[in-house]
């Protein structure tokens, strides 16, 4: 039986400055099961402003889930929590709608707390699509993975610095992006990505980001990830020399493969993001060399 629930937004108010503010807490839950022979879903769970969709998979494809924020971005003091998992033998790809929006903050974090959980036997894909940072925004963001026994998992994350159409930079406000990775219950990776204040001097300095418009991790948690890392480099050298290539290091460590993509481009470097995940699942799990329908729009 599948268990489905929706319920109303949380919503927090404060006074600052004799005004009202409101912020929303938006949840979302989803898990995959393997069942008579096939992946199904087992548990649904969001409120606004987070909503999973279910379209149809693409012949011959996972079964899919996507993650919509029907407010149309984030605002001081708004926070997400999401968390998704495949049980024993599931497997499936979960993304998001559309790229997320963190608007310009007076003072409030904005927070959005991913946790994936992949049991024995499961495979699993988190790759959302990129969150694009005003000028001013307050965000920190944890993605946590929890793999068990043989289960495997891609996921990924992307991060734009400003809105490029417009001219948009960022050179003040708080980033702090963070992963943690852990397989039976023992942590074998943690980072974080943290810019403070005077964001345009880190973004800018060569031992920095070097002038980078956007940056992705993509990672690959697998026994055996190591054996798939001559194959992530072969796929990124022709994403590196071409012209306005991001620019591609990958490595791997304790059952975990680690891909980190910068570019002064942003569309370069979610070509890049793209082009990698789709390789690597076909590589390390002999699925089609293809998106979901929604990357390609």
């Amino acid at each position: 039986m599948t268990e489905t629930v929706l319920a109303d937004t949380p919503v927090v108010e404060e006074r600052r400055g004799g005004e009202k503010k409101v912020a929303v807490h938006g949840a979302a839950t989803l898990r995959f099961e393997h069942r008579h022979g096939e992946t199904r879903l087992a548990t649904l769970y969001h409120h606004d402003p987070l909503r999973v969709l279910l379209p149809t998979p693409r012949r011959g494809d996972l079964p899919i889930g996507v993650l919509a924020t029907t407010s149309g971005g984030m605002v001081g003091g708004d926070r997400l929590d999401i968390a998704l998992s495949a049980g024993p033998g599931a497997r499936a790809v979960i993304t998001t709608q559309a790229a997320e929006k963190v608007y310009r903050s007076t003072g409030d974090t904005c927070r959005i707390d991913t946790a994936v959980a992949v049991e024995d036997g499961a495979w699993l894909e988190w790759m959302p699509q990129e969150a694009i940072v005003f000028e001013g925004a307050r965000l920190r963001r944890l993605t946590r993975l929890d793999l068990s026994g043989t289960g495997r998992a891609i996921a990924g994350e992307m991060l734009v610095f400003g809105r490029a159409a417009f001219g948009e930079t960022v050179s003040r406000g708080l980033i702090r992006d963070a992963w943690e990775v852990a397989r039976d219950g023992r942590l074998i990776w943690a980072d974080a990505l943290h810019l403070d204040d005077d964001i345009a001097e880190a973004l800018a300095h060569p031992a920095g980001l070097a002038g980078a418009a956007a940056c992705a991790t993509l990672l690959h948690a697998s026994p055996d990830a190591a054996r798939h890392l001559d194959a992530v480099r072969a796929l990124a050298e022709p994403l590196v020399t071409s012209s306005g290539g991001a620019r591609i290091g990958a490595t791997a460590l304790d059952g975990l493969l680690v891909v980190r993509i910068l570019g002064g481009d942003a569309r370069a470097v979610r070509r890049a993001y793209a082009t990698l995940w789709s390789g690597l699942r076909s590589e390390a799990a002999g699925l089609p060399t293809r998106l979901p329908r929604l990357w390609e729009v």
